[in-house]
């Protein structure tokens, strides 16, 4: 939640000694936005967790200025309806967001699973093991990170539309990455811009 954003607390919840660790600051039960608009406020309790966190430094300027004001007083305030679990566990599943976050651009980008192919939980299970399972053996097998036409070309390996010398040429073509790198920089340095 913002800041400033308007809440009425409802009721303190008491914090454990692994909250506190945790660095929750409050647990509260509370009423989300004014009182003049009942119309616009949710119908359901809503649990306010608030959690002392490192507050993000905007960058984008350039020489390493930032680009306007903090944008956080240092105080994650998370709205959630989750009004069994503890505190310390919210906001631990909250802090590593961005990893499921990373890990569903991976299993959408790399791995091609864009849409899924059962609404079912034990299709969705045995697609997400299954492309988990084929990236595995690609990196176990050639011993490279999967990319995108690693992954493509694998499948069209398996049906039948690419040859084992398509496949074994791409596995054997070098990794250039620290070439281009390191010609990026010169080219870098010869326009006086590092």
């Amino acid at each position: 939640m913002r800041d400033n954003s308007a809440v009425n607390v409802e009721q303190d919840r008491p914090l454990g000694p692994k909250d506190i660790h945790a660095g929750v600051l409050s647990d509260q039960i509370v009423n989300l936005g004014v009182a003049s608009q009942p119309s616009r406020r949710p119908d359901h309790a809503v649990r306010l967790v608030c959690v002392k966190i490192a507050p993000h430094r905007k960058r984008g300027k350039i020489a390493g200025g930032t680009s306007g004001p903090p944008s956080s007083d240092g105080i994650l305030r998370i709205a959630t309806n989750l009004l069994d679990a503890p505190a310390h566990v919210i906001g631990f599943l909250y802090e590593y967001r961005w990893t499921l976050e990373i890990f569903i651009r991976f299993f959408k980008q790399i791995l091609g699973c864009r849409h899924l192919l059962s609404t079912r939980r034990e299709g969705i299970e045995i697609q997400i093991y299954a492309a988990i399972i084929c990236c595995m053996l690609i990196n176990i097998t050639t011993g490279k990170k999967p990319n995108k036409w690693m992954v493509t070309l694998m499948s069209l390996y398996l049906i039948g539309w690419a040859s084992e010398a398509d496949v074994l040429r791409e596995l054997n073509r070098p990794d250039r990455t620290g070439i281009k790198k390191k010609a990026q920089d010169e080219l870098w340095k010869k326009l006086g811009v590092k």
